[in-house]
């Protein structure tokens, strides 16, 4: 199944004047659309019901046109209280995965914006299935809306980095923010919110068009073609080259510096040389590189780097001025490279 059409659009798809225009359609004055944008994103009510101050033929009305909601939470694995991932059930017998990882004062959720993935990086899971489909703007936001209810309370980080690639499914990601940044709704801040994308070069260059100042990050992973088409198919189309120069332009239109994601692994990616040309390649680019060690994939053999091998590789970066930090990630105990969860519920 490719599409959603055989349901209800939801109503967590709807902008917030997108709303007001439908009530005012149903023939209700357009504070109406205020009271039921705050019981949906304020009140983060689970059925129409509970919008007390509504008048009940406009729920009516709402709810013969809209689906309230459409996500539920499946499994997960992790720990309550730390990181851990949640297999996300949708309504057509789907799921997606995200990611909650809590670190003091930040409640950050790592979200997917496509069941499955095209784009077949090699050390990535979500694709290891294929692409079944986009997600609608309102499922991405209900991804938001079931993290409130597991962490108890109101997300305070966004990152597009779970199954999918979000430049692909452009319009309902970004339609999707909007709904998230809205202040009279989630009013989660706008520089709260990362795109990671795998290096769609149009994608990068709508987004400088856009007036939202989100943070852009970029799955490099190599420092020169030949390895980076191993790696990730998508240089063959959108090479390094184009893909720095569009980041360039990034930043030249927005203030906003790129963040380049590099999967460390062992052997094939962070030897010294690896370093050099890697640091060659930015450092005229004001930027700062994120180096994470591999987590183990199934169907993919790369190992993590050996100890040592990510500090000197910071280092060597450092000597010419490119800004480095090393990550650990926090989802090792939990498989929570994407669509791992996913991939093991399928093949259940």
């Amino acid at each position: 199944m490719k599409d959603n059409e055989q349901f209800k659009p939801l109503i967590h798809g709807l902008l917030r004047d997108e709303l007001t225009a439908v009530c005012q359609e149903l023939g209700q004055p357009a504070y109406r659309a205020g009271q039921v944008w705050d019981w949906l994103y304020r009140q983060h009510v689970k059925t129409w019901e509970a919008m007390k101050n509504v008048p009940t033929v406009l729920l009516d009305a709402l709810a013969e046109r809209y689906e309230l909601l459409s996500v539920k939470h499946l499994k997960q694995d992790g720990e309550h209280t730390g990181t851990r991932k949640i297999l996300v059930g949708l309504r057509d017998g789907e799921c997606v995965e995200e990611v909650l990882i809590p670190a003091r004062e930040r409640r950050t959720v790592c979200v997917s914006s496509q069941v499955g993935c095209k784009f077949a990086c090699a050390f990535c899971a979500s694709g290891k299935s294929g692409w079944m489909r986009n997600l609608e703007a309102g499922e991405i936001v209900e991804e938001l809306l079931l993290a409130w209810e597991e962490y108890g309370d109101r997300p305070t980080n966004i990152v597009f980095m779970g199954m999918g690639e979000p430049f692909d499914n452009y319009d309902a990601v970004i339609k999707a923010i909007r709904i998230i940044n809205d202040g009279k709704g989630l009013n989660i801040g706008i520089r709260h919110v990362t795109i990671s994308t795998s290096g769609v070069v149009p994608g990068i260059e709508r987004l400088g068009s856009e007036g939202l100042q989100v943070e852009l990050s970029v799955s490099l992973h190599a420092p020169h073609n030949e390895l980076r088409n191993r790696l990730m198919p998508v240089n063959k189309r959108y090479p390094i080259e184009k893909l720095i120069a569009a980041c360039a332009r990034h930043t030249e239109t927005t203030g906003r510096i790129v963040t380049f994601e590099y999967t460390l692994i062992r052997g094939v990616n962070d030897t010294h040389e690896h370093a050099v040309q890697l640091a060659k390649l930015l450092k005229s680019l004001p930027s700062r590189v994120n180096l994470i060690p591999l987590s183990p994939v199934d169907g993919y053999e790369g190992l993590p780097p050996l100890d040592g091998t990510s500090e000197i590789f910071k280092e060597q970066l450092a000597k010419v001025g490119v800004n480095a930090t090393y990550r650990v990630s926090k989802g090792g105990a939990i498989d929570a490279a994407c669509g791992q969860l996913r991939l093991r519920n399928l093949k259940a």
